[in-house]
């Protein structure tokens, strides 16, 4: 099958910068609302016979579009949603977002032991990934939308797809409705075939100014995230 991994479009958090990974989360931006529309758009000529979000708001909000032109209802998965900041949860501080990110992408690399501070370890991750991916595979569409997020689409098809090393997703970016495309499925594998670092709506809709921690890379989004601030708490 073909999957089509879509990262939500653009919420307050990354603009300013923050770890913002709770239940229901933060609806979109005036410009996430733009991505979710341009991102309908750009795939009209995409074949899609399924459509899946997380339970977080951002991404059911950004499958809106592509539901209406599609006539696809939206199946909302418990396993998709971003990787769990624990105590880390809103934070914004360069400290904060390192340890974040460098424990999601040990994960990649095979260290599925470590704990974020309060939260998950990589086999929780993983498990309940690969679970909905399973069964979105198993469903009998050709080709599946899943609307998800940053981190959580970066270490995953780092980790799953055979076709590139596990550090790919540390060292690429993804921006807000960004698309990741593999082929296959979980028995036989699955291989990357492309990857957006732009909105698929073109780069209009890019914020060049937003901090964005889940979907730049490992480097730059240590050095840029704000200094400890009032979102840092």
């Amino acid at each position: 099958m073909r999957l089509l991994l879509i990262r939500h479009g653009q919420t307050p958090g990354n603009v300013l910068g923050q770890l913002d990974t709770a239940y229901p989360g933060p609806g979109l931006t005036a410009l996430g609302l733009e991505q979710a529309a341009g991102l309908a758009a750009a795939l009209k000529d995409q074949p899609i016979d399924a459509l899946y979000a997380s339970t977080l708001l951002r991404t059911q909000l950004t499958a809106e579009p592509l539901s209406r032109t599609r006539g696809l209802e939206v199946g909302v998965r418990p396993g998709l949603h971003e990787i769990e900041a624990g105590s880390l949860e809103s934070r914004s501080d360069r400290d904060s977002i390192r340890q974040y990110l460098e424990t999601v992408y040990a994960w990649g690399l095979g260290d599925l032991g470590t704990a974020m501070p309060g939260g998950p370890d990589g086999h929780a991750f993983f498990g309940r990934f690969d679970e909905d991916i399973a069964t979105i595979a198993g469903s009998g569409a050709q080709a599946a939308a899943v609307v998800s997020h940053g981190a959580a689409i970066r270490v995953w098809v780092s980790s799953r797809a055979r076709n590139i090393s596990p550090s790919f997703g540390a060292e690429n970016p993804l921006d807000n409705t960004g698309i990741v495309v593999l082929d296959g499925g979980p028995t036989e594998g699955w291989t990357l075939t492309t990857w957006a670092g732009t909105p698929v709506g073109g780069p209009d809709l890019v914020d060049e100014d937003a901090e964005d921690p889940t979907g730049e890379t490992l480097s730059e989004a240590v050095e840029s995230a704000p200094e400890l601030s009032r979102d840092s708490k």
